[in-house]
């Protein structure tokens, strides 16, 4: 049986969420922001900036991946006077919107390296994941940490700049991360996205080599600690909201969806990868939530969406069967990783959490009219 926060919709659920007096760990770190100190956050943030810098062009490396908030950390970057080495490592399969916004997000007035790894080795790999774990997003989940810390050894940077805690944010981990201001070593390996595939694992795949994975593993401890690498987080120093991060990256060339996104409440966001709907459905049909839900409450921690109103929403969005994403069928999307529609269904019922889900009298799932699951129990019930 599902449980809920009390103030947003997180369920209990939620991998790593935590939960006191009946609000769950994110609404308590997001309560904890109101006692920064916003005004010295400028000035903490320079002053670490020129107190860490080794290259004598580039002040720190910021992850991107062309969307609203990595456009948003460049543009603030740019703003405070500094000069960021951006890096990116391709999503698995990159939409002309994602390209469309990763050249805007260039033109900014910054030096870009895109590192793409081995196609193949990499489609494997998805192929891989998403039947032994159920996350054919797995690969981008994991290169999204290693390059830029592959890149912060190679360019000799020692600042890397992350957007969100999503300890915070999501409230996922131990309570105390709601608190981290560095994103080390422990955090990479906990947080790290391996979600129970190591990378070891993956040489048990055919026609997968050691030589194949230099960049899905981490540089050495002793490159990292010669170079004195932190990982920070922006909203440390500046206050952090979705949709303004959206305004300002708009403002300065990012395009949105034409139309809502399959499976959340918003057109801003899971524009770069056509394999976003289907992470977001193993992921309703693993915990009971999807990506709706996680927009939702953020909007709901910032009032700018009432909690009647985001569970009318999320009823109607979350957990949608990704029949099509964006301009591609699943056919299509699948076909590039060689898994059929049936290989599909059968993986999705694999991972499927029984107990989430209304079941008939013969134990068979009661399916929406697009195919999905139904929850057991609607949100109509947390309305005030």
């Amino acid at each position: 049986m599902i449980s809920y926060c009390r103030r947003c919709l997180y369920p209990s659920t939620k991998p790593d969420l935590w939960f006191k007096d009946g609000v769950c760990g994110a609404c308590h770190s997001f309560d904890q922001r109101s006692k920064y100190d916003w005004t010295s956050g400028r000035e903490v943030f320079r002053e670490l900036l020129i107190a860490n810098k080794k290259n004598p062009r580039y002040d720190c490396i910021v992850p991107v991946s062309g969307g609203k908030d990595s456009t948003y950390q460049v543009w603030r970057v740019l703003q405070e006077g500094f000069n960021p080495l951006c890096v990116t490592a391709p999503t698995d399969q990159l939409t002309s919107l994602g390209r469309a916004n990763i050249e805007n997000l260039k033109s900014l007035g910054c030096d870009y390296v895109e590192i793409s790894v081995n196609r193949e080795v990499r489609r494997k790999i998805n192929r891989h994941a998403f039947f032994s774990v159920g996350d054919i997003q797995w690969p981008e989940h994991l290169l999204i940490y290693t390059i830029p810390v592959r890149a912060a050894v190679q360019f000799q940077i020692p600042v890397i700049l992350w957007g969100e805690c999503p300890q915070r944010e999501y409230g996922a981990g131990r309570p105390e991360d709601a608190y981290l201001k560095y994103f080390d070593r422990r955090v990479l390996e906990e947080y790290g996205s391996l979600n129970g595939l190591r990378v070891s694992d993956l040489l048990s795949i055919d026609g997968v080599a050691d030589r194949d994975l230099y960049f899905y593993e981490y540089p050495s401890v002793d490159d990292v600690d010669s170079l004195g690498l932190k990982g920070i987080y922006l909203d440390n120093y500046f206050p952090w909201n979705g949709i303004s991060n959206a305004v300002i990256a708009q403002s300065v060339g990012f395009r949105v969806s034409e139309t809502n996104i399959l499976g959340t409440i918003a057109n801003y966001e899971n524009l770069d990868n056509y394999v976003h709907g289907i992470h977001d459905y193993l992921k309703y049909l693993k915990f009971g939530f999807g990506r709706a839900t996680d927009v939702a409450c953020n909007l709901i921690r910032r009032n700018l969406l009432t909690r009647e109103d985001a569970s009318m929403l999320v009823d109607s969005h979350d957990g949608r069967y990704p029949s099509s994403y964006l301009d591609r069928t699943l056919d299509e999307i699948l076909a590039y990783f060689e898994i059929s529609l049936q290989e599909f269904n059968d993986v999705c019922d694999d991972y499927t959490n029984y107990d989430l889900f209304l079941q008939d009298s013969a134990g068979q799932l009661v399916r929406r009219k697009d195919g999905s699951p139904e929850l057991a129990g609607s949100f109509s019930c947390l309305h005030p």
